[in-house]
């Protein structure tokens, strides 16, 4: 429950509270680099590469599903069967835990991310160092 404003200072107060909220619950939806490679460990994250075809052919990370943003919409919205054929892999259901995109640098993940989370993937999380990082520190 939200506390109750009063004036300019209550406004500016409840601005501050609904931001701050928002910041945390942002913070789950993205994966650091240590999280990341514990969840790939432990066998708890489904990897998916949106960048173009040439870009994931060229390196990406081990296990990763590759999907273009371009193509991500309609590919979540396939018939289970569907999506198997074409991506050669599970369609990721709408409450699977842990569905990490990434792109080169972190804007088509975080494009992506959003992307599932408004199609109703609530697991739906931008692993923010993207292929950049990976590749500078694992690869």
């Amino acid at each position: 429950m939200l506390p109750t404003a009063r004036g300019r200072a209550g406004a500016t107060f409840l601005q501050l509270v609904i931001a701050v909220r928002t910041m945390a619950g942002a913070s789950t939806v993205s994966v650091s680099l240590p999280e990341l490679r514990s969840l790939l460990t432990s066998g708890r994250a489904r990897l998916f590469d949106v960048r173009s075809r040439e870009e994931a052919a060229a390196g990406t990370i081990p296990g990763a599903v590759n999907i273009p943003v371009s193509e991500l919409e309609s590919a979540l919205q396939m018939e289970p069967a569907a999506f198997k054929a074409l991506y050669r892999t599970e369609k990721p259901k709408q409450e699977d835990e842990n569905l990490v995109f990434f792109c080169q640098m972190g804007k088509r993940g975080f494009q992506a991310t959003q992307l599932a989370r408004r199609l109703g993937y609530t697991g739906a999380r931008n692993y923010a160092g993207a292929y950049k990082e990976w590749f500078e520190k694992e690869g």
